[in-house]
């Protein structure tokens, strides 16, 4: 579990991260990024009722929050990260989610490239 420091929860700071910040997609995901200036980088995740039942938007976003929590490490320092699941999030398994995560924060400069993790 990611800890609450790690976590974006107002809607404030979701709304900085979307206004302000860059953008980039995949076909099940779509990552929003901004610097802040805290010296940690912080995660949100954003699951629309699109995706479904209750069970499955709760499923997606515990495969996007264990992915960042098991890979923080490899995350740069100082910056507000938004994840929004897209459909075709529902039918990825876990290693194909932190596949997606990774691929997008390698594209954005917000992951180092580090082992396996």
């Amino acid at each position: 579990m990611l800890p609450a420091a790690r976590r974006i929860r107002c809607p404030g700071e979701f709304r900085q991260v979307y206004r302000r910040g860059n953008r980039l997609s995949s076909r099940a995901l779509v990552l929003y990024w901004r610097p802040n200036r805290l010296g940690i980088t912080r995660f949100g995740f954003s699951v629309s009722k699109k995706m479904g039942r209750a069970v499955d938007r709760n499923r997606s976003k515990r495969l996007l929050r264990e992915a960042c929590h098991r890979h923080l490490d490899r995350f740069r320092a100082g910056f507000d990260v938004v994840l929004v699941a897209r459909p075709g999030l529902k039918e990825l398994s876990y290693s194909r989610v932190v596949e997606e995560v990774l691929s997008l924060g390698k594209r954005a400069k917000l992951v180092c490239d580090g082992g396996d993790g």
